[in-house]
């Protein structure tokens, strides 16, 4: 099979790059790398964010706000607290095929790779709540 001959991929259009490119700069902060990444499988709480991640409450706010701005993340409120989960699938994917890049710059088999990583399924939520 030739490379040459395969189509390219059209361009994107310009709101779709600057889309893509915030979409990337959410991702250059480790603690909003953490917090995605404790949201992989699971809604959490700001307070039980911020225990998990061993970092103060109102920054993990600060975090869960832009990355609320970004469509990163989506919120559930039950009662008086406000549960926070991955916007999506494809949040999700990103954020695990990141992790497992990472994994890879590291030396021998990555943990994915020894099946030391396991990332259940996203849980079901009421969607009508969260709308």
């Amino acid at each position: 099979m030739n490379a040459d001959s395969e189509p390219l991929v059209p361009p994107l259009a310009e709101d779709q790059v600057g889309l893509v490119v915030e979409v990337f700069r959410m991702l250059a902060d480790p603690t909003r790398v953490q917090v995605l990444w404790a949201l992989v499988d699971r809604e959490l709480s700001v307070n039980d964010l911020a225990g998990h991640i061993a970092k103060p409450a109102p920054s993990v706010s600060q975090h869960l706000s832009k990355l609320r701005m970004a469509r990163l993340v989506r919120t559930r409120r039950a009662g008086t607290t406000i549960f926070y989960s991955l916007e999506n699938e494809h949040v999700q994917q990103l954020v695990v095929d990141a992790v497992h890049n990472a994994e890879h710059a590291g030396p021998g088999v990555p943990p994915h790779h020894r099946g030391e990583t396991v990332v259940r399924e996203l849980p079901t939520r009421d969607r009508a709540v969260s709308e």
